[in-house]
Protein backbone atom coordinates (compact mmCIF):
# COMPACT_ATOMS: atom_id res chain seq x y z
CA UNK A 1 0.00 0.00 0.00
CA UNK A 2 1.20 3.54 -0.79
CA UNK A 3 1.94 5.78 2.25
CA UNK A 4 -0.67 3.62 3.96
CA UNK A 5 -1.48 5.35 7.25
CA UNK A 6 -1.37 8.85 5.73
CA UNK A 7 -3.38 7.78 2.67
CA UNK A 8 -6.04 6.23 4.91
CA UNK A 9 -6.28 9.49 6.84
CA UNK A 10 -6.63 11.48 3.61
CA UNK A 11 -9.38 9.14 2.43
CA UNK A 12 -11.19 9.48 5.77
CA UNK A 13 -10.79 13.27 5.96
CA UNK A 14 -11.86 15.08 2.76
CA UNK A 15 -10.25 18.36 3.84
CA UNK A 16 -6.81 16.68 3.86
CA UNK A 17 -6.90 15.22 0.36
CA UNK A 18 -3.99 16.48 -1.72
CA UNK A 19 -2.37 18.11 1.34
CA UNK A 20 0.70 17.12 3.39
CA UNK A 21 -0.21 14.65 6.14
CA UNK A 22 2.10 13.14 8.75
CA UNK A 23 1.00 10.27 11.02
CA UNK A 24 2.94 9.31 14.12
CA UNK A 25 3.88 10.47 17.59
CA UNK A 26 2.82 14.08 18.02
CA UNK A 27 4.61 14.80 21.30
CA UNK A 28 8.03 16.33 21.84
CA UNK A 29 9.69 12.92 21.45
CA UNK A 30 7.37 11.62 18.76
CA UNK A 31 8.55 9.85 15.63
CA UNK A 32 7.03 9.91 12.14
CA UNK A 33 5.31 6.64 11.24
CA UNK A 34 4.12 7.57 7.74
CA UNK A 35 4.28 10.73 5.62
CA UNK A 36 2.04 11.37 2.63
CA UNK A 37 3.72 11.94 -0.71
CA UNK A 38 2.82 15.63 -0.42
CA UNK A 39 4.84 15.78 2.83
CA UNK A 40 7.74 13.77 1.38
CA UNK A 41 8.34 16.58 -1.12
CA UNK A 42 9.54 18.63 1.87
CA UNK A 43 11.93 15.89 3.03
CA UNK A 44 9.69 14.30 5.69
CA UNK A 45 10.38 10.58 6.05
CA UNK A 46 9.36 7.63 8.23
CA UNK A 47 11.34 7.21 11.49
CA UNK A 48 12.23 10.94 11.48
CA UNK A 49 11.67 12.81 14.77
CA UNK A 50 8.35 14.63 14.56
CA UNK A 51 10.04 17.83 15.75
CA UNK A 52 12.34 17.72 12.71
CA UNK A 53 9.39 17.00 10.42
CA UNK A 54 7.56 20.05 11.77
CA UNK A 55 10.55 22.23 10.90
CA UNK A 56 10.68 20.84 7.37
CA UNK A 57 6.93 21.00 6.75
CA UNK A 58 5.20 23.21 9.34
CA UNK A 59 1.90 23.40 7.45
CA UNK A 60 1.31 19.64 7.31
CA UNK A 61 -1.48 18.02 9.31
CA UNK A 62 0.18 16.08 12.16
CA UNK A 63 -2.13 13.29 13.30
CA UNK A 64 -2.10 10.58 15.94
CA UNK A 65 -2.46 7.08 14.42
CA UNK A 66 -5.80 5.26 14.35
CA UNK A 67 -4.96 1.57 14.16
CA UNK A 68 -8.58 0.45 14.28
CA UNK A 69 -9.08 2.08 10.87
CA UNK A 70 -5.80 0.75 9.43
CA UNK A 71 -6.56 -2.82 10.51
CA UNK A 72 -10.02 -2.59 8.92
CA UNK A 73 -8.52 -1.58 5.57
CA UNK A 74 -5.68 -4.09 5.90
CA UNK A 75 -8.12 -6.96 6.42
CA UNK A 76 -10.00 -5.98 3.26
CA UNK A 77 -6.78 -5.94 1.21
CA UNK A 78 -5.61 -9.26 2.66
CA UNK A 79 -8.93 -10.83 1.64
CA UNK A 80 -8.22 -9.76 -1.95
CA UNK A 81 -4.78 -11.38 -1.75
CA UNK A 82 -6.18 -14.62 -0.34
CA UNK A 83 -8.59 -14.73 -3.29
CA UNK A 84 -5.51 -14.92 -5.56
CA UNK A 85 -3.63 -17.66 -3.71
CA UNK A 86 -3.66 -19.78 -0.56
CA UNK A 87 -0.04 -18.74 0.06
CA UNK A 88 -0.08 -15.18 1.42
CA UNK A 89 2.69 -14.05 3.76
CA UNK A 90 1.85 -10.75 5.50
CA UNK A 91 4.85 -8.62 6.43
CA UNK A 92 2.87 -5.85 8.12
CA UNK A 93 -0.57 -4.25 7.91
CA UNK A 94 0.16 -2.88 4.45
CA UNK A 95 2.54 -5.34 2.78
CA UNK A 96 2.54 -9.03 1.86
CA UNK A 97 4.08 -11.63 -0.44
CA UNK A 98 1.73 -13.72 -2.61
CA UNK A 99 2.72 -16.93 -4.39
CA UNK A 100 0.73 -16.65 -7.63
CA UNK A 101 1.80 -20.07 -8.90
CA UNK A 102 0.11 -21.67 -5.89
CA UNK A 103 -3.05 -19.86 -7.00
CA UNK A 104 -2.90 -21.37 -10.46
CA UNK A 105 -1.64 -18.28 -12.30
CA UNK A 106 0.48 -19.25 -15.34
CA UNK A 107 4.10 -18.01 -15.10
CA UNK A 108 3.95 -16.07 -18.38
CA UNK A 109 4.55 -12.32 -18.07
CA UNK A 110 1.26 -11.40 -19.76
CA UNK A 111 -0.73 -13.49 -17.28
CA UNK A 112 0.96 -12.27 -14.11
CA UNK A 113 0.83 -8.64 -15.28
CA UNK A 114 -2.92 -8.97 -15.87
CA UNK A 115 -3.40 -10.38 -12.36
CA UNK A 116 -1.34 -7.53 -10.87
CA UNK A 117 -3.27 -4.84 -12.72
CA UNK A 118 -6.59 -6.37 -11.68
CA UNK A 119 -5.42 -6.48 -8.08
CA UNK A 120 -4.59 -2.76 -8.17
CA UNK A 121 -8.07 -2.00 -9.54
CA UNK A 122 -9.71 -4.19 -6.89
CA UNK A 123 -7.78 -2.50 -4.06
CA UNK A 124 -8.85 0.95 -5.25
CA UNK A 125 -12.47 -0.13 -5.71
CA UNK A 126 -12.63 -1.79 -2.29
CA UNK A 127 -10.73 0.73 -0.15
CA UNK A 128 -10.39 3.94 -2.16
CA UNK A 129 -6.62 3.70 -1.65
CA UNK A 130 -3.78 2.79 -3.99
CA UNK A 131 -1.29 -0.04 -3.81
CA UNK A 132 1.86 -0.84 -5.78
CA UNK A 133 2.62 -4.31 -7.14
CA UNK A 134 5.99 -5.91 -7.81
CA UNK A 135 6.08 -9.14 -9.83
CA UNK A 136 9.16 -11.37 -10.00
CA UNK A 137 10.40 -14.93 -9.65
CA UNK A 138 11.67 -14.46 -6.08
CA UNK A 139 10.60 -12.66 -2.90
CA UNK A 140 13.60 -10.32 -2.81
CA UNK A 141 13.04 -9.24 -6.40
CA UNK A 142 9.28 -8.78 -5.93
CA UNK A 143 10.00 -6.52 -2.96
CA UNK A 144 12.47 -4.45 -4.99
CA UNK A 145 9.97 -4.24 -7.86
CA UNK A 146 7.16 -3.04 -5.58
CA UNK A 147 9.39 -0.28 -4.21
CA UNK A 148 10.27 0.76 -7.76
CA UNK A 149 6.56 0.80 -8.65
CA UNK A 150 5.60 3.32 -5.96
CA UNK A 151 3.35 5.16 -5.92
CA UNK A 152 0.36 3.49 -7.56
CA UNK A 153 2.27 1.43 -10.11
CA UNK A 154 3.27 -2.04 -11.26
CA UNK A 155 6.73 -3.34 -12.16
CA UNK A 156 7.59 -6.76 -13.59
CA UNK A 157 11.16 -8.08 -13.38
CA UNK A 158 11.58 -10.38 -16.38
CA UNK A 159 13.51 -13.62 -15.83
CA UNK A 160 17.10 -13.22 -16.96
CA UNK A 161 17.26 -9.47 -16.26
CA UNK A 162 17.87 -9.75 -12.50
CA UNK A 163 21.63 -9.11 -12.41
CA UNK A 164 21.41 -6.22 -14.84
CA UNK A 165 18.72 -4.61 -12.73
CA UNK A 166 20.39 -5.20 -9.35
CA UNK A 167 23.95 -4.32 -10.36
CA UNK A 168 23.93 -0.52 -9.89
CA UNK A 169 21.82 -0.61 -6.72
CA UNK A 170 23.35 0.06 -3.32
CA UNK A 171 24.22 -3.02 -1.28
CA UNK A 172 21.66 -1.88 1.32
CA UNK A 173 19.00 -2.97 -1.19
CA UNK A 174 19.68 -6.62 -0.37
CA UNK A 175 17.78 -8.27 2.53
CA UNK A 176 19.86 -8.68 5.67
CA UNK A 177 22.22 -5.78 4.91
CA UNK A 178 21.89 -3.32 7.75
CA UNK A 179 24.17 -0.46 8.80
CA UNK A 180 26.80 -2.75 10.37
CA UNK A 181 27.08 -5.10 7.36
CA UNK A 182 27.08 -2.17 4.94
CA UNK A 183 29.93 -0.56 6.87
CA UNK A 184 31.96 -3.79 6.80
CA UNK A 185 31.48 -4.01 3.04
CA UNK A 186 32.27 -0.32 2.54
CA UNK A 187 35.61 -0.73 4.28
CA UNK A 188 36.34 -3.54 1.83
CA UNK A 189 35.48 -1.25 -1.09
CA UNK A 190 32.10 -2.86 -1.79
CA UNK A 191 29.27 -0.39 -2.33
CA UNK A 192 26.91 -1.80 -4.98
CA UNK A 193 25.21 -5.13 -5.63
CA UNK A 194 27.43 -5.65 -8.69
CA UNK A 195 30.56 -5.15 -6.56
CA UNK A 196 29.15 -7.62 -4.03
CA UNK A 197 28.78 -10.27 -6.73
CA UNK A 198 32.24 -9.50 -8.14
CA UNK A 199 33.83 -9.92 -4.70
CA UNK A 200 32.93 -13.59 -4.80
CA UNK A 201 31.50 -15.95 -2.22
CA UNK A 202 34.83 -16.73 -0.55
CA UNK A 203 35.58 -13.06 0.16
CA UNK A 204 32.08 -12.39 1.49
CA UNK A 205 32.33 -15.44 3.78
CA UNK A 206 35.68 -14.13 5.04
CA UNK A 207 34.17 -10.70 5.77
CA UNK A 208 30.78 -11.72 7.14
CA UNK A 209 30.91 -15.37 8.15
CA UNK A 210 29.75 -18.48 6.32
CA UNK A 211 25.97 -18.23 6.58
CA UNK A 212 25.66 -14.48 6.06
CA UNK A 213 28.34 -14.30 3.38
CA UNK A 214 27.00 -17.21 1.32
CA UNK A 215 23.44 -15.94 1.54
CA UNK A 216 24.43 -12.43 0.52
CA UNK A 217 26.40 -13.72 -2.47
CA UNK A 218 23.36 -15.66 -3.72
CA UNK A 219 21.12 -12.64 -3.43
CA UNK A 220 23.66 -10.42 -5.22
CA UNK A 221 23.31 -12.85 -8.14
CA UNK A 222 19.52 -12.47 -7.99
CA UNK A 223 18.94 -15.87 -6.37
CA UNK A 224 16.45 -16.05 -3.51
CA UNK A 225 14.94 -19.48 -2.76
CA UNK A 226 12.92 -18.42 0.28
CA UNK A 227 9.35 -19.71 -0.08
CA UNK A 228 6.20 -17.72 0.62
CA UNK A 229 5.12 -18.93 4.07
CA UNK A 230 1.46 -18.54 4.95
CA UNK A 231 0.24 -17.82 8.47
CA UNK A 232 3.55 -16.55 9.78
CA UNK A 233 3.66 -16.52 13.58
CA UNK A 234 6.44 -14.27 14.75
CA UNK A 235 7.49 -14.93 18.33
CA UNK A 236 8.98 -11.48 18.91
CA UNK A 237 9.55 -8.07 17.35
CA UNK A 238 12.80 -6.22 18.00
CA UNK A 239 15.18 -3.54 16.75
CA UNK A 240 18.87 -2.99 17.43
CA UNK A 241 21.70 -0.67 16.44
CA UNK A 242 25.48 -1.11 16.38
CA UNK A 243 27.50 2.06 17.05
CA UNK A 244 30.70 3.01 15.24
CA UNK A 245 32.12 4.36 18.48
CA UNK A 246 31.40 2.68 21.82
CA UNK A 247 28.95 4.64 23.95
CA UNK A 248 30.29 5.53 27.39
CA UNK A 249 27.99 8.39 28.39
CA UNK A 250 25.15 6.96 30.49
CA UNK A 251 22.68 9.65 29.35
CA UNK A 252 23.43 8.85 25.70
CA UNK A 253 22.92 5.13 26.32
CA UNK A 254 19.56 5.87 27.94
CA UNK A 255 18.45 8.11 25.06
CA UNK A 256 19.39 5.42 22.53
CA UNK A 257 17.33 2.83 24.45
CA UNK A 258 14.34 5.20 24.41
CA UNK A 259 14.75 5.74 20.68
CA UNK A 260 14.95 1.99 20.04
CA UNK A 261 11.87 1.42 22.19
CA UNK A 262 9.91 3.88 20.02
CA UNK A 263 11.08 2.11 16.84
CA UNK A 264 10.09 -1.23 18.31
CA UNK A 265 6.59 0.07 19.06
CA UNK A 266 6.29 1.29 15.47
CA UNK A 267 7.05 -2.21 14.17
CA UNK A 268 4.76 -3.76 16.77
CA UNK A 269 1.85 -1.56 15.73
CA UNK A 270 2.58 -1.93 12.01
CA UNK A 271 2.21 -5.69 12.51
CA UNK A 272 -1.04 -5.17 14.42
CA UNK A 273 0.36 -6.89 17.51
CA UNK A 274 0.99 -6.19 21.19
CA UNK A 275 3.41 -7.91 23.56
CA UNK A 276 3.79 -8.85 27.19
CA UNK A 277 7.56 -9.16 27.69
CA UNK A 278 10.02 -6.30 27.10
CA UNK A 279 13.62 -7.30 26.41
CA UNK A 280 16.80 -5.23 26.12
CA UNK A 281 20.07 -6.42 24.61
CA UNK A 282 23.45 -4.88 25.45
CA UNK A 283 26.73 -5.79 23.76
CA UNK A 284 29.74 -4.39 25.62
CA UNK A 285 33.04 -3.06 24.31
CA UNK A 286 34.58 -6.54 24.75
CA UNK A 287 31.78 -8.17 22.66
CA UNK A 288 30.22 -9.80 25.71
CA UNK A 289 26.42 -9.73 25.29
CA UNK A 290 23.69 -9.83 27.88
CA UNK A 291 19.92 -9.52 27.89
CA UNK A 292 17.41 -8.42 30.49
CA UNK A 293 13.65 -8.95 30.32
CA UNK A 294 10.56 -7.85 32.21
CA UNK A 295 7.13 -9.47 31.85
CA UNK A 296 4.21 -7.07 32.23
CA UNK A 297 0.75 -7.82 33.59
CA UNK A 298 -0.70 -8.07 30.09
CA UNK A 299 0.10 -7.45 26.41
CA UNK A 300 0.51 -3.80 25.42
CA UNK A 301 1.58 -1.60 22.52
CA UNK A 302 1.71 1.53 24.67
CA UNK A 303 4.98 3.35 23.89
CA UNK A 304 5.18 4.89 27.36
CA UNK A 305 4.95 1.45 28.99
CA UNK A 306 7.59 -0.13 26.75
CA UNK A 307 9.93 2.86 27.12
CA UNK A 308 9.59 2.79 30.90
CA UNK A 309 10.21 -0.96 31.09
CA UNK A 310 13.26 -0.71 28.81
CA UNK A 311 14.81 2.06 30.89
CA UNK A 312 14.08 0.16 34.10
CA UNK A 313 15.91 -2.87 32.67
CA UNK A 314 18.84 -0.69 31.60
CA UNK A 315 19.30 0.43 35.19
CA UNK A 316 20.30 -3.15 36.06
CA UNK A 317 23.17 -3.17 33.54
CA UNK A 318 26.68 -1.74 34.03
CA UNK A 319 27.58 0.20 30.87
CA UNK A 320 30.58 2.13 32.18
CA UNK A 321 33.06 0.16 30.07
CA UNK A 322 31.39 1.16 26.81
CA UNK A 323 28.46 -0.14 24.76
CA UNK A 324 28.88 -1.44 21.22
CA UNK A 325 25.29 -2.50 20.48
CA UNK A 326 21.85 -1.87 21.96
CA UNK A 327 18.56 -3.58 21.20
CA UNK A 328 14.96 -3.43 22.41
CA UNK A 329 12.39 -6.13 21.71
CA UNK A 330 8.92 -7.30 22.70
CA UNK A 331 7.88 -10.96 22.94
CA UNK A 332 4.83 -12.84 24.13
CA UNK A 333 2.91 -11.38 21.18
CA UNK A 334 -0.87 -11.10 21.02
CA UNK A 335 -3.47 -9.63 18.66
CA UNK A 336 -5.03 -7.52 21.41
CA UNK A 337 -3.95 -4.95 23.97
CA UNK A 338 -4.69 -5.39 27.66
CA UNK A 339 -4.67 -2.35 29.89
CA UNK A 340 -2.12 -2.68 32.65
CA UNK A 341 -0.96 -0.77 35.66
CA UNK A 342 2.06 0.70 33.90
CA UNK A 343 -0.09 2.07 31.06
CA UNK A 344 -2.49 3.63 33.55
CA UNK A 345 0.36 5.28 35.43
CA UNK A 346 1.90 6.55 32.20
CA UNK A 347 -1.42 8.01 31.05
CA UNK A 348 -2.01 9.73 34.36
CA UNK A 349 1.50 11.18 34.31
CA UNK A 350 1.03 12.46 30.76
CA UNK A 351 -2.29 14.06 31.66
CA UNK A 352 -0.72 15.76 34.67
CA UNK A 353 2.08 17.15 32.50
CA UNK A 354 -0.49 18.51 30.06
CA UNK A 355 -2.33 20.22 32.85
CA UNK A 356 0.90 21.82 34.09
CA UNK A 357 1.69 23.02 30.58
CA UNK A 358 -1.74 24.61 30.40
CA UNK A 359 -0.91 26.69 33.48
CA UNK A 360 2.22 27.98 31.78
CA UNK A 361 0.09 29.05 28.80
CA UNK A 362 -2.36 30.90 31.00
CA UNK A 363 -4.91 28.13 31.22
CA UNK A 364 -4.83 27.71 34.99
CA UNK A 365 -8.55 27.01 35.00
CA UNK A 366 -7.85 23.60 33.49
CA UNK A 367 -5.86 22.35 36.47
CA UNK A 368 -7.90 20.31 38.90
CA UNK A 369 -7.47 19.89 42.63
CA UNK A 370 -5.86 16.68 43.81
CA UNK A 371 -8.22 13.77 43.41
CA UNK A 372 -10.43 15.51 40.82
CA UNK A 373 -10.74 14.38 37.21
CA UNK A 374 -8.19 15.88 34.83
CA UNK A 375 -9.40 17.38 31.53
CA UNK A 376 -10.00 15.09 28.61
CA UNK A 377 -7.17 15.05 26.08
CA UNK A 378 -7.93 15.43 22.39
CA UNK A 379 -5.13 14.27 20.07
CA UNK A 380 -5.14 15.70 16.53
CA UNK A 381 -6.77 13.31 14.08
CA UNK A 382 -8.86 11.31 16.54
CA UNK A 383 -12.57 10.73 16.01
CA UNK A 384 -15.26 12.57 17.92
CA UNK A 385 -19.05 12.86 17.92
CA UNK A 386 -20.99 16.00 18.87
CA UNK A 387 -24.63 15.78 19.94
CA UNK A 388 -25.63 18.58 17.55
CA UNK A 389 -23.05 18.50 14.75
CA UNK A 390 -22.40 14.78 14.39
CA UNK A 391 -19.17 13.04 13.44
CA UNK A 392 -15.85 14.83 13.09
CA UNK A 393 -12.18 14.74 14.02
CA UNK A 394 -9.87 16.71 16.26
CA UNK A 395 -7.97 19.35 14.31
CA UNK A 396 -6.15 20.83 17.30
CA UNK A 397 -6.43 21.61 20.99
CA UNK A 398 -4.88 23.79 23.66
CA UNK A 399 -5.58 26.23 26.50
CA UNK A 400 -8.86 24.57 27.39
CA UNK A 401 -10.25 24.54 23.83
CA UNK A 402 -10.57 21.86 21.17
CA UNK A 403 -11.15 22.50 17.46
CA UNK A 404 -13.21 19.95 15.52
CA UNK A 405 -13.69 19.60 11.78
CA UNK A 406 -17.05 18.01 11.03
CA UNK A 407 -16.80 15.78 7.97
CA UNK A 408 -17.00 12.13 6.98
CA UNK A 409 -15.18 10.00 4.39
CA UNK A 410 -18.10 10.40 1.97
CA UNK A 411 -18.82 14.12 2.54
CA UNK A 412 -17.43 17.33 1.13
CA UNK A 413 -14.68 19.05 3.20
CA UNK A 414 -16.38 20.00 6.45
CA UNK A 415 -16.62 23.09 8.59
CA UNK A 416 -14.66 23.78 11.77
CA UNK A 417 -15.95 24.67 15.22
CA UNK A 418 -14.22 25.20 18.55
CA UNK A 419 -15.49 23.98 21.93
CA UNK A 420 -14.39 23.82 25.55
CA UNK A 421 -12.43 20.61 26.18
CA UNK A 422 -15.04 19.56 28.76
CA UNK A 423 -18.07 20.34 26.58
CA UNK A 424 -20.62 17.66 27.64
CA UNK A 425 -21.99 17.45 24.08
CA UNK A 426 -18.59 16.30 22.74
CA UNK A 427 -17.32 12.74 23.17
CA UNK A 428 -14.76 10.37 21.60
CA UNK A 429 -15.97 8.46 18.56
CA UNK A 430 -15.02 5.44 16.46
CA UNK A 431 -13.48 5.57 12.97
CA UNK A 432 -16.07 5.66 10.22
CA UNK A 433 -15.61 2.84 7.70
CA UNK A 434 -13.62 3.36 4.50
CA UNK A 435 -14.42 -0.17 3.33
CA UNK A 436 -18.01 -0.70 2.24
CA UNK A 437 -18.81 2.92 1.44
CA UNK A 438 -21.21 5.37 3.03
CA UNK A 439 -24.29 4.41 5.02
CA UNK A 440 -27.49 4.27 2.95
CA UNK A 441 -28.77 7.52 4.43
CA UNK A 442 -25.53 9.50 3.91
CA UNK A 443 -25.38 12.24 1.30
CA UNK A 444 -22.52 12.11 -1.17
CA UNK A 445 -21.69 15.80 -1.00
CA UNK A 446 -22.51 16.85 2.56
CA UNK A 447 -21.50 15.71 6.07
CA UNK A 448 -23.80 13.24 7.78
CA UNK A 449 -25.00 15.98 10.17
CA UNK A 450 -24.48 19.60 9.13
CA UNK A 451 -24.23 22.65 11.36
CA UNK A 452 -27.52 24.55 11.56
CA UNK A 453 -26.00 27.47 9.65
CA UNK A 454 -23.90 27.01 6.53
CA UNK A 455 -22.09 30.28 7.15
CA UNK A 456 -19.32 30.57 9.78
CA UNK A 457 -20.69 31.50 13.16
CA UNK A 458 -19.22 32.31 16.59
CA UNK A 459 -16.41 29.89 17.41
CA UNK A 460 -16.36 28.58 13.83
CA UNK A 461 -13.32 28.68 11.54
CA UNK A 462 -12.78 27.70 7.91
CA UNK A 463 -9.03 28.28 7.84
CA UNK A 464 -6.24 26.05 6.58
CA UNK A 465 -6.01 22.65 8.24
CA UNK A 466 -2.22 22.80 8.41
CA UNK A 467 -2.20 26.35 9.76
CA UNK A 468 -4.76 25.46 12.44
CA UNK A 469 -2.91 22.36 13.62
CA UNK A 470 0.45 24.13 13.58
CA UNK A 471 -1.00 27.06 15.49
CA UNK A 472 -2.34 24.75 18.19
Amino acid sequence: MDAFFAAAEQAAKPSLRGKPVVVGGIGARGVVSTASYEARVFGVRSAMPTAQARRLCPNAAYLAPRFTLYRQVSEAVMELLHALSPLVEPLSLDEAFVDLEAGGVPPETVAVRAVGEQLRRDIRATTGLTGSVGLAGAKMLAKIASEAAKPDGLVVIEPGTERELLGPMTVRTLPGVGPATAETLRRAGIHTVAETAEAGEAELVRLLGRAHGAGLYAMALGRDDRPVVAERDAKSISVEDTFEVDLTDRARVRSEVLRLADRCVQRLRAAGRSGRTVVIKVRNYDFSTLTRSDTLRGPTDDPAVIREAAVRLLETVDTTGGVRLLGVGVSGLADFTQEDLFAQLATEREAAETAKAAVAEGGAAQVQEAGEELPRRWHPGLDVVHDEYGAGWVQGSGVGRVTIRFETPWSAPGRVRTFAVEDPALRPGEPLPLVGGAPADAQSSEPAILPKSLSPGPGEDTGSVGEEISRR
